[in-house]
């Protein structure tokens, strides 16, 4: 993918309780090892198989938040922060296992944008027919039968531990005629009835028999997702509105400002956030910060990966504390589960939700869209419509209280 920058417009890049009603609430997976088994158990205990038995209607997902509350008048918004996979699948890298576990233990909630291609055996590809390309063509690798394994494991797991599974669509194209931008709605349409079916229809697919099923509907839990390279949102959006998606996350070179609807669907972009040491910005995901610093290559002599892995930290910090401190714009960040330039953009974004979740006292949310939608939706229209007037790094005038009292 290319870099965006503000010097290069035209590029494109592969919680305190009260805001949600409670006191206090449990964090996603959290508890010890006995606890996340009786919740397993549980949710084994009240499921129901779905078609050939690759999902399962559970009920209720564990670990959310209650209904949220709307803001009371004068009162400072919550700061949301979402972290986003592209993707999702697990290689053998243990990079799905290591953020569940980041996740839990700082009480975090992330949207997993999983790729249906990943859970399609290579042996089936023939199944897939993406539009302008030929049967069974992706520009991402099918998986082997122990990684897809792998994914379906923490997939699961994700889900349990409060996490929301979105999708990535299937083959990943970004370039050429068969390129993701040139897609119609019904070809999206037809594309997301296969992503669907590949995850609801894994077990038949592959055969395997020594896996449990996803413990949720995905037909009920897809509710949004991100398009490939950031392509083609123009036209998804008529078919994301026709089926009932309450967001969309494909936008880039979006703005640290509260967001809107397109569509009739809430519209979450991929922000520009400072870059320190330039006088631009780089969009808030970890490729693109990639393509900034080593142009591209994932494989850049090790000497500058100090660096990098410093200034990468040092953005999304930048990004959060402008937010922060300003108009509270939620800020969003994406990733993928890769170790490019020796795994230096795995580690940032790691130190950097550590660091963003650390002051329990603020009123910092690390939550998913889809609750972070939630949230939205339940808060008067006026108070949006002010939140949305915020330029980015604004401060409401005369402070919170005096600003939205007035709302």
């Amino acid at each position: 993918m290319r870099a965006i920058s503000r010097r290069d417009l035209l590029g494109m890049g592969i919680g305190a309780a009260a805001a949600f009603g409670i006191a206090g609430c449990s964090s996603p997976g959290s508890g010890d090892g006995a606890d996340k088994q009786r919740v397993k158990d549980s949710v084994r205990a009240r499921s129901r198989l779905i078609g050939d038995g690759s999902t399962a209607d559970s009920g209720a997902q564990p670990h959310q938040p209650r209904r949220p509350e709307r803001l009371e008048p004068g009162q400072t918004p919550p700061q949301f922060v979402v972290f986003s996979w592209d993707g999702a699948g697990e290689v053998g890298n243990g990079l799905f296992p290591r953020f569940l576990k980041l996740a839990k233990d700082h009480g975090a909630a992330m949207t997993f944008f999983l790729s249906g291609l990943y859970l399609l055996p290579e042996s089936k590809k023939h199944l897939y027919d993406p539009p302008n390309n030929r049967r069974g063509a992706s520009d991402i690798g099918y998986l082997t039968d122990p990684h897809i394994k792998e994914t379906l494991k923490y997939v699961g797991e994700a889900w349990l531990d409060g996490h929301e599974v979105g999708t990535h669509f299937n083959g990943h194209f970004c370039a050429g005629s068969g390129s993701v931008k040139n897609w119609t709605p019904q070809q999206w349409q037809s594309e997301i009835d296969q992503a669907v079916d590949f995850v609801t229809k894994w077990r038949t697919h592959t055969g395997f028999t020594d896996i449990e099923p996803l413990p949720f509907d995905y037909r009920k839990e897809l509710v949004g997702g991100r398009t490939p390279c950031l392509l083609g949102q123009q036209n998804l959006l008529p078919t994301a509105e026709k089926l009932g998606w309450r967001y969309d996350a494909s936008s880039s070179g979006g703005q640290q400002r509260w967001p809107g609807k397109k569509s009739g669907v809430w519209d979450f972009p991929l922000q520009l956030m400072p870059f320190p040491g330039h006088d631009f910005e780089v969009l808030s995901m970890d490729y693109n910060i990639l393509a900034n610093q080593s142009r591209n290559s994932t494989k850049a002599p090790p000497a500058n990966y100090p660096g990098w892995r410093q200034q990468a930290t040092g953005a999304y910090i930048a990004g959060f504390q402008r937010a922060y401190e300003t108009n509270r714009a939620p800020f969003f960040i994406g990733n993928h589960f890769e170790q490019w330039n020796g795994g230096i953009y795995m580690d940032a974004v790691e130190e950097a939700l550590k660091r963003i979740a650390d002051d329990k006292n603020r009123d910092v949310h690390l939550v998913s869209f889809r609750q972070f939608t939630d949230w939205l939706d339940a808060q008067d229209p006026e108070v949006l419509a002010k939140l949305q007037r915020l330029g980015v790094g604004e401060r409401p005038a005369g402070g919170w209280n005096a600003y939205l009292s007035a709302a």
